[in-house]
């Protein structure tokens, strides 16, 4: 008998593997994605950056050009200009993805919601906190504000806006399904803000003055380290009810 006659076919095994890194590719790709979204859209980006910088160029305008008063407002100005440019972005934060349906496919993903809601969040910092922390000391020199207070400015707004958007992306969450959500927005998460606002202005006006910065700066890390942690729970929940009810 030939040999081929007597050989059994070969059997092909085939192994289905589990995609490796699921939960990193997912974040991934949910900060690429809005990234390239929010790039095409660069209104989006520019509106707050552009709001900042008219406020502070218009205030000495308005109040005075003495050095002496506008170095004693700047930090409390700069602070509340930011507070008020964060806040103006984040009314679309989920709007888009609630409007064309990708929200509630990011609700039936086996990923957890809160970590990609926090890949959101950390989008919206990258392009609306961080320009707006690395543009306050330039705008801080229209305001007389001293040399040496510069870097405190640049690193607690770093540190507050990070906060500002988790804290903020809770309220966006709640409010994602309402046809003018920017007013409940607004009156939701401003009592919220209230501490970052204090010890974010309250950095800048150790450094002027001269005195220790360490402490505010501790603070506001304490306060980012606490919504890091909180935020992204509270903000998958709140999405939840927006879709489901």
């Amino acid at each position: 008998m030939a040999a081929s006659e007597g050989a059994l076919p070969k059997e092909v095994a085939v192994v289905h593997e589990e995609p490796r890194g699921g939960l990193a590719v997912a974040v991934w790709a949910t900060l690429k994605r809005d990234l390239v979204l929010l790039l095409r859209r660069r209104s989006e980006v520019l509106n707050p950056l552009v709001f900042f910088a008219i406020v502070i160029t218009l205030f000495p305008i308005g109040i005075s050009p003495d050095p002496a008063l506008l170095a004693a407002i700047a930090p409390g100005l700069l602070w509340v200009a930011a507070l008020l440019a964060a806040l103006l972005s984040l009314d679309s934060l989920f709007r888009a993805d609630y409007d064309d349906g990708s929200l509630e496919q990011l609700l039936l993903t086996p990923q957890p919601l809160a970590l990609l809601a926090l890949a959101k969040v950390a989008v919206h910092w990258l392009l609306t906190g961080l320009p707006l922390a690395l543009m306050a000391p330039v705008l801080g020199i229209m305001l007389a504000l001293p040399a040496g207070s510069y870097l405190v400015l640049a690193v607690s707004l770093a540190l507050g806006s990070a906060s500002l958007s988790l804290i903020g992306a809770i309220g966006a969450a709640l409010t994602v399904g309402l046809a003018r959500g920017g007013v409940l927005l607004s009156l939701l998460v401003l009592p919220l803000y209230i501490p970052v606002l204090i010890f974010g202005a309250g950095a800048v006006q150790a450094a002027i003055f001269g005195d220790g910065v360490l402490a505010h700066l501790a603070i506001l890390g304490a306060l980012l380290a606490l919504a890091l942690i909180l935020a992204p729970l509270a903000i998958a929940a709140s999405l939840r009810i927006s879709i489901n009810g």
